[in-house]
């Protein structure tokens, strides 16, 4: 029996007057590849953002592994963690965005040297050796001492899934990761995250790519307006799905 790794309770977050997440609630098991769809607007990559607290959020919970991640409860008050705190359950989580977000004079293994290095604190030969089992894992091994510049697209975003998944999380969050890439260098990327799906990692991922949600994912979310509209198996939710929103959605996507 898989154990429940994240748990989110009625989430809510506004930003000014606008509330983006109106009482979201989510559990995920262990293991689970969850692939979050919807329009544009509907807050999915507002949720990968609280679970990673890099937004704040004002109401409800979120738990990884039953721990409440970003705040403390105490009865009716709630207080933010300290920033230590919060650097320690920020590292439980790996995140991959649309943009790769590399330095651009390091080289692909010292980028995802980097965080073994100041956060692990490991030796520089432990963090160089992990690096080189990830890089050769998302296939560019040989592109080890090669710049950003000097790599394609879809190679940067891979270089950046490396360096998300060398630092070892308990669960990764995929933000749109091909949305920036030409058409020709999507395959590639999604090709690295199949493979990590094979191996068992926990993977949340928002995603505009409906056949490879289709594929690759033990559930589907479909959010619509700051709430979880329908969610469930794969096959069931593109092939009859229960709600006229989503029906309409497929339609205008990509899944055919």
């Amino acid at each position: 029996m898989s154990k429940i790794l994240l748990e989110i309770q009625g989430l809510r977050k506004q930003y000014g007057t606008v509330e983006v997440l109106k009482g979201v609630d989510c559990t995920m098991q262990e293991g689970e590849v969850i692939s979050i769809i919807g329009s544009s607007g509907s807050g999915k990559t507002t949720m990968l953002r609280c679970i990673n607290m890099l937004e704040e959020f004002q109401g409800g919970r979120i738990l990884l592994e039953g721990e409440d991640i970003g705040y403390e409860q105490s009865g009716t008050v709630r207080k933010r963690k300290s920033e230590k705190d919060i650097a320690r359950q920020r590292a439980l989580t790996g995140m991959a965005f649309q943009q790769f977000n590399l330095f651009p004079h390091m080289t692909a293994a010292e980028n995802v040297m980097l965080g073994l290095v100041k956060v692990k604190k490991l030796s520089r030969d432990e963090a160089r050796a992990i690096a080189e089992k990830w890089l050769d894992r998302v296939g560019l091994a040989s592109r080890a001492d090669h710049y950003p510049g000097q790599l394609s697209g879809g190679q940067q975003q891979r270089v950046a899934i490396a360096r998300a998944i060398a630092m070892n999380p308990r669960l990764m969050l995929f933000d749109e990761v091909t949305s920036a890439l030409d058409p020709e260098l999507v395959g590639e990327v999604l090709q690295v995250i199949k493979g990590l799906a094979a191996d068992g990692m926990s993977m949340l991922l928002v995603t505009h790519e409906m056949r490879f949600a289709y594929e690759v994912s033990s559930r589907v979310i479909f959010m619509n307006q700051g709430v979880i509209c329908e969610e469930g198996d794969p096959k069931e939710m593109f092939l009859r799905p229960k709600t006229e929103r989503l029906v309409e959605f497929l339609k205008t996507s990509s899944f055919n």
